[in-house]
């Protein structure tokens, strides 16, 4: 496909997501499936520069004056891609693949954009108004370069897995793919963001993915699950282990020592936990899952962590999912929330006196997070907030109050958050 086909196939995807409200991923498979003539390169531009333009689609916007899908994308090829004017130019006027020739308004607003500066936090930050004041009072007067950072691109980072192999073998086995240690935690691994119009880096065609010595896990995520402390012999409860990557690395902490029980209120997603933890040998490892009647019977008052990693907006990773941020309701925010007062009211009667619930969200909003863990404590009884890290390197992502709150641009990592419970009667 020539620039053109592709520009003009982005833009039909872009159009679709806004107008029918359909995921990225079904609408670009949508396209993929009717364009059966895209080679990989051509998928790759169409699902860069959809998800590039769904990253920042309203400071886009802003700079050309003009809140089109169009527009976004032209500016997108402008100003994240640094395409020179003509190439957009040609890619948007050929015939007859073209979307058709620039306007002179379009022209002009890619010569001389809008200044950024002149607008709004929630359009410099890229996220909907209605979610300003929570942004605020999570990041104060940072709130729009936070935002702005929750809209850049993402690495792709690894967990390397203890019970398979060690960091320095993994590194040499990833070479090709250019990983990197990171000097947070000593299992992870970092593979630099790509430029938007090339394919992903395919960590599955390294040999060593199939033998288990490696997962793909955010570093924010590795952070969140190395919050649960010394779990080497422990008794562990993942509460809400969906696919299993936390439960992963719990159990890689844990050295195959002590027990890790994984459940999950939908038993399909346990299907990927059981067949990665083969795959990465764990041994420890007891699925209860809820097609079993009373399937944490017995657990009661016994474990030394429960670990929840609640469902959440999941607006920490919109550097992943753009498009999640501008389907994201005040109605499934409030939904959300009340599943979070739910699964801690659920874990707390597990935890022994003296163990630790661990509550984790992928989100940056107050309302899922230390408004979460106030309105638990006013209602539960025995539980006391501890730091949520003590390592030097995180500690500076702690809050006033103890918990962690890690950021794209305060740490590097997608959006989490963390408080460490501990039950002291």
């Amino acid at each position: 496909m020539l620039d053109a086909g592709r520009l003009a196939a982005a833009i039909d995807v872009l159009t679709e997501i806004e107008t029918r409200h359909r995921p990225v991923r079904l609408a670009l498979k949508s396209w993929g499936d009717a364009a059966r003539y895209a080679g990989a390169k051509d998928r790759a531009f169409v699902s860069g520069l959809a998800l590039d333009v769904l990253r920042r689609r309203r400071s886009l916007g802003w700079r050309m004056g003009d809140d089109s899908v169009r527009a976004a994308a032209l500016a997108a090829l402008k100003f994240e891609w640094d395409w020179p004017l003509d190439r957009v130019a040609e890619a948007a006027g050929e015939e007859p693949h073209g979307s058709g020739p620039l306007t002179d308004a379009e022209r002009a607003a890619l010569e001389k954009p809008r200044d950024l500066g002149d607008a709004p936090d929630a359009v410099r930050g890229d996220y909907p108004d209605w979610l300003d004041a929570s942004i605020a009072s999570a990041f104060g007067a940072a709130r729009a370069q936070e935002g702005a950072a929750l809209a850049a691109r993402a690495p792709v980072d690894l967990r390397v897995n203890l019970l398979k192999t060690d960091p320095d073998r993994a590194l040499k086995a990833l070479a090709p793919l250019l990983a990197e240690a990171t000097d947070v935690l000593p299992t992870a691994l970092r593979m630099p963001a790509l430029d938007p119009a090339d394919r992903s880096r395919a960590v599955e065609a390294i040999p060593q993915f199939s033998k288990g010595w490696f997962e793909v896990q955010d570093l924010g995520s590795q952070i969140a699950a190395a919050s649960a402390g010394e779990v080497k012999g422990k008794q562990v409860l993942d509460l809400c282990a969906g696919g299993g990557g936390k439960t992963l690395a719990l159990a890689g902490a844990m050295g195959n020592t002590g027990q890790i029980y994984a459940y999950d209120s939908d038993a399909r997603r346990l299907a990927d936990t059981i067949r990665r933890a083969e795959r990465a040998g764990v041994r420890n490892l007891q699925i209860r899952s809820p097609v079993h009647p009373d399937p944490l019977k017995g657990l009661e008052g016994k474990m030394d962590v429960v670990f929840i990693d609640a469902p959440c907006s999941g607006s920490g990773s919109w550097r992943r999912h753009p498009d999640t941020k501008w389907r994201l309701t005040e109605e499934t925010l409030t939904r959300r929330m009340a599943d979070q007062d739910l699964v801690l009211d659920t874990g707390a009667p597990f935890v022994k006196p003296g163990g630790r619930l661990v509550y984790v969200t992928c989100s940056v909003l107050p309302e899922e997070d230390e408004d979460r863990v106030a309105a638990f404590l006013a209602r539960a009884e025995g539980f006391a907030i501890r730091p949520a890290a003590d390592d030097p390197k995180l500690t500076q992502h702690l809050t006033p109050d103890g918990f962690l709150r890690l950021s794209p641009r305060t740490a590097g990592t997608d959006g989490f958050f963390v408080a460490v419970l501990e039950k002291t009667r």
